[in-house]
């Protein structure tokens, strides 16, 4: 590419203020230079990162040849109508202040962003007005591209792209029906070693075929072990499909009647609503796309050992895939449907049963289905004799109490119903089983607190160990039989469940004797009875689902899919690819009642008729085929978005592959980038924590199954995650409750002397309170306000230093002048006010400026290697409060300030490198290195108190002033910990040794 001749592109204009100097830094002289040196990285490819293949090899940075590959992301920004707040820019920010970091230490650093683009919405929006959501969604991409750009973040542009682009959209497709035509081998080898993995249908199909694979048995009628030549096609059909890891199923999924549309399990919130919109949702049974997860259960929980994430994300993971180690216990139910009461009367089927404690069967004393449970579709006519009044709820057969049961839990939310588990509400469905540990025969009840989507929709009850088992037990006369007491037993007025450690007791039958045993070996030995006797065996469940993938929206991606005239899914030939969204004439879900749990989904493809209904020749000839109506949800498009950061323009090449192997291996494969982990990876991955398990969780299935695939070589997509805080903001309200625009309101002390804070507007006494910023609560501040008022370059490194990147912390307008006035003495210890002229001279510095500039360099490089650019930040206020104390400020000390000043203020660094006689940017410019000579001082322990209370020592030089002691006091994470927000009132220095703050 071309670069400008430097010499031919002037200073930016220096901007009088009035009644001031007429070179002095303000906000007006900060947007010139802001606006300049963003027009001319774009001109220059400046953060343009090299490829070392293909046609973005280009740019003005270090190419691939000696430097180490650095792969940076943000989590995918969804492009608002409102814009951005102050609090959105943080984590591009920090981003951006490691990316240029890293590239001045000589990395080539990849930084892009996209734009997550389909989602509600944008369709909700169109819904309220008809106008089309694209033309929404790229007038609020073009808005936060704008105010992105204006906060100078080093995105290689070229990069760039949103998830409703057709080539982007291409490729989602692609990706589904790579999922669609594989298939999991539980017994595969993989290339990392392990066992299990995704292979190609026509493999599977082939191995059917040689009887290499036996044909399983269950599905339309297949006997096991049946020769597949005398298999219908249909039959063959339905043994395949069966095994997708893409796959249509009907079962009871997350119904959300007022959004129209149906929810995965994590879409549901705790209160049993839907995360967007906060509508009821229902169980409800439908025919639905799912992706086979569950699979690749224990890879998701295992692989999260091999890389760097926060605690906590990996401990949601671990917890939403819920592994489990148990029994799968086998209970023969007696055939009463015709009501006989003989419990030796033909066995009418069996109910299995997972539990992780399997060593307390001898306390089953009844059983719990699902309403859902297909045992409950054929019950006994009549209740069996002596069968408590209790039990029935008023009913005169089990037929009628199961049916009226099961109506009422299916108006219930899954949350309601486990919520109504307190008040034990359930009825006997007329079937007895048998406990196959003693022969004994127990009730089987139905009870809504028991998800079918939960284990196998049913469960032993044993009132003995459990809590909810026992209130169960009591409410409905059930028998208590305790198998496990502590050493010593229990005291005789002991009268409810017992749940703590123990041994086992009365566990024993003529074949097997737990007694005596701990837990361990209890469950241990009953696991192999069971399985000697055939019923039951040792299994792992999960708490992980397979992810339910439909959507009954517009605003999304269409599946790739058609179907025959046999109603079997059909997939779309690569060259037919992008399947693009049609016209058409209302883009609401009809759903008619949001709150009614037997209302339908409509899909709006559904009403273009010449879109659904389509001939094609898929090989065959032109047959008729019906386009599915339903859209992928959101999360396809951000499950693979950081693949085509590699390269935007890659359009398969002779293979036709979704990303090139030579860049993937390059950026993300782990023997050729190091940094990455063995696992490979992103680099570094920053983003909210409230994507722990959604968007992370299906990513990762994504990429795991591109891995078994040979698309990708890294094991896993991102590397170290990290999770940063949120910006936070005071709101304020009056005397009704009402909030009121918190940039007008003033603070005062109060009249009484307590030295208490009074806040007012218009006068009036207004109540603070502190959380989110919104628009509903009068608090926004936009970047905007800030390019405006102090410029880009200040807002940076204001955010940057207001606490740890990780904690989340209050926004203050008031206090970002700090800010301002670094950068402004930075700009003085360079640049005369008066005249423009360099102030600076080439003059050796002396001892304790050699010091001061040296042990910076050392701090300052420790502090943006492990991501704390706040006490970065307090280490260049230290350095640059020494320079300004000086009568002249020498070269060799103020050039590598600038330097180390360009990650969070890059505009400034590079116009006061500019004026210091450089001709190239300094953005690739190496990090000043210290000099060992000059780290050795001596220092003294400084104490910090928070409210009379120690929270950090910190190893000063004897010379340190009061105003860079306070702020180096103000930095130290700890203390920003212990100050938790709040408002400092006071701060008391006695330099060199004491630091006592008062909030």
């Amino acid at each position: 590419m071309t670069t400008p001749d430097t010499a031919s592109i002037p200073h930016a204009p220096d901007a009088p203020a009035a009644g001031g100097p007429a070179h002095r830094y303000t906000p007006a002289l900060a947007e010139q230079i802001e606006l300049k040196w963003q027009e001319l990285w774009e001109q220059r490819g400046t953060f343009f990162a090299a490829n070392p293949t293909g046609e973005l090899t280009d740019g003005d940075g270090n190419g691939p040849e000696g430097a180490s590959p650095y792969f940076i992301m943000d989590m995918f920004p969804y492009p608002s109508g409102a814009g951005l707040h102050v609090g959105h820019p943080l984590g591009y920010i920090a981003t951006d202040v490691v990316g240029r970091f890293r590239r001045m230490r000589g990395e080539n650093v990849l930084h892009a962003l996209g734009y997550d683009a389909f989602g509600l919405p944008a369709e909700q929006y169109a819904v309220q007005t008809g106008q089309h959501p694209r033309v929404t969604t790229e007038a609020n991409i073009a808005n936060m591209r704008r105010q992105l750009r204006r906060l100078g973040l080093a995105h290689d542009s070229r990069r760039t792209f949103a998830t409703i682009d057709p080539d982007y959209v291409r490729w989602t497709q692609w990706i589904f029906l790579q999922i669609f035509d594989s298939w999991y081998d539980a017994d595969a080898l993989r290339p990392d070693g392990g066992r299990g993995r995704a292979r190609r249908i026509a493999e599977l199909e082939a191995e059917l075929a040689s009887g290499v694979r036996p044909v399983p048995a269950g599905v339309d009628g297949v006997e096991e072990g049946a020769d597949w030549a005398t298999l219908t096609p249909e039959q063959r059909r339905a043994v395949v499909d069966s095994q997708r890891l893409a796959y249509v199923d009907e079962s009871p999924v997350n119904w959300a009647p007022g959004l129209g549309t149906v929810l995965a399990n994590e879409e549901v919130t705790a209160d049993g609503r839907s995360e967007r919109g906060n509508f009821p949702v229902f169980q409800r049974s439908l025919r639905q796309w799912k992706m086979r997860i569950t699979a690749y259960a224990d890879r998701l929980a295992d692989d999260l050992d091999l890389i760097d994430w926060p605690e906590k994300v990996t401990a949601m993971q671990r917890n939403w895939i819920g592994r489990s180690e148990g029994a799968l216990v086998r209970f023969a139910v007696l055939g009463t449907p015709d009501g006989a009461n003989d419990a030796a009367a033909e066995s009418g089927g069996e109910i299995e049963v997972f539990t992780t404690r399997p060593d307390t069967l001898f306390g089953a004393t009844f059983m719990v289905v699902s309403p859902e449970h297909p045992l409950l579709d054929e019950v006994p006519a009549h209740w069996p004799d002596g069968t408590s009044s209790a039990w029935t709820g008023g009913h005169r057969s089990p037929v009628e109490a199961v049916a009226a049961y099961r109506r009422e839990a299916a108006a219930k939310t899954a949350v309601e119903r486990q919520a109504d588990a307190g008040k034990k509400t359930g009825v006997f469905t007329g079937h007895l089983a048998v406990n196959p540990v003693n022969g004994q025969t127990i009730p089987v009840f139905t009870a809504d607190y028991v998800l079918m989507g939960y284990g196998t929709g049913a469960i032993m009850a044993v009132p003995g160990g459990d809590e909810r088992d026992f209130a169960f037990a009591e409410a409905f006369g059930l028998p208590v039989v305790r198998t496990v007491e502590p050493e010593g037993g229990l005291p005789e007025d002991f009268t409810g469940p017992y749940t703590g450690d123990g041994i086992a007791v009365g566990s024993s039958n003529d074949e097997v004797s737990l007694d005596g045993l701990g837990v361990a070996e209890a469950k241990r030995r009953i696991t192999e009875w069971l399985v000697g006797k055939g019923l039951g065996e040792g299994t792992t469940t999960y708490r992980l689902r397979d992810w339910l993938f439909s959507r009954q929206r517009y605003w999304g991606e269409p599946f790739p899919i058609v179907w025959d005239e046999n109603d079997q899914p059909v997939a779309i030939p690569d060259a037919l690819l992008p399947v693009d969204l049609p016209d058409v004439p209302d883009y609401a879900p009809r759903t008619f009642d949001a709150d009614d749990a037997d209302s339908s989904p409509e899909a709006p493809l559904g009403r273009n008729d010449e879109w659904v209904n389509v001939t094609l020749d898929l090989g065959d000839g032109p047959k008729q085929y019906r386009r599915d109506t339903n859209t992928m949800p959101n999360w396809a498009g951000s499950c693979w978005y950081y693949l085509r950061y590699l390269d935007p323009r890659w359009d398969g090449g002779a293979d036709d592959v979704v990303v090139d192997e030579g860049l993937e291996r390059y950026w993300m494969g782990p023997e050729h980038n190091p940094s990455a982990g063995r696992a490979g990876g992103v680099d570094l991955y920053v983003g909210g924590v409230e994507h722990a398990v959604l968007h992370l969780l299906y990513a990762r299935f994504w990429h795991k199954v591109l891995y078994d695939l040979g698309h990708v070589t890294s094991v896993e997509p991102f590397h170290k995650l990290f999770n940063q805080g949120y910006v936070q903001a005071y709101a304020f309200t009056d005397a009704r409750g009402q909030y009121v625009p918190a940039a007008e309101v003033t603070e005062e002390p109060a009249s009484d002397g307590s030295g208490e804070v009074v806040y007012r507007w218009n006068g009036e006494v207004v109540q603070r309170e502190y959380g989110k910023m919104g628009k509903s609560l009068k608090n926004v501040v936009t970047p905007d306000e800030m390019y405006a008022e102090y410029g880009a370059d200040t807002f940076r490194v204001y955010e940057m230093s207001m606490g740890p990147l990780d904690l989340s912390r209050p926004w203050e307008t008031r206090a970002v002048v700090g800010s301002q006035r670094f950068l402004q003495r930075l700009w003085r210890n360079v640049v005369s006010e008066e005249t423009g002229e360099l102030t600076v001279v080439d003059e050796p510095a002396d001892a304790a400026t050699l010091r001061a500039v040296h042990r910076a360099i050392a701090d300052v490089r420790v502090e943006m290697e492990h991501m704390r650019p706040n006490t970065a930040i307090a280490k260049l206020i230290t350095l640059n409060n020494h320079l300004t104390s000086l009568d002249r400020v020498p070269r060799e000390a103020v050039e590598p300030l600038v330097l180390m000043t360009a990650p969070v203020a890059p505009h400034i660094a590079e116009e006061l490198w500019e004026r210091l006689g450089h001709d190239r940017s300094l953005a690739h410019e190496p990090f000043p290195t210290a000099d060992e000579r000059y780290l050795v001082e001596d220092t003294v322990t400084c104490v910090v108190q928070v409210k009379g209370k120690v929270r950090a020592r910190l190893e000063v030089p004897p010379s340190i002033s009061e105003e860079d002691l306070t702020a180096a006091a103000l930095a130290e994470p700890n203390v920003v910990r212990a100050i938790d927000g709040a408002e400092v009132r006071k701060v008391i220095v006695r330099a060199p040794k004491l630091v006592n703050i008062v909030v």
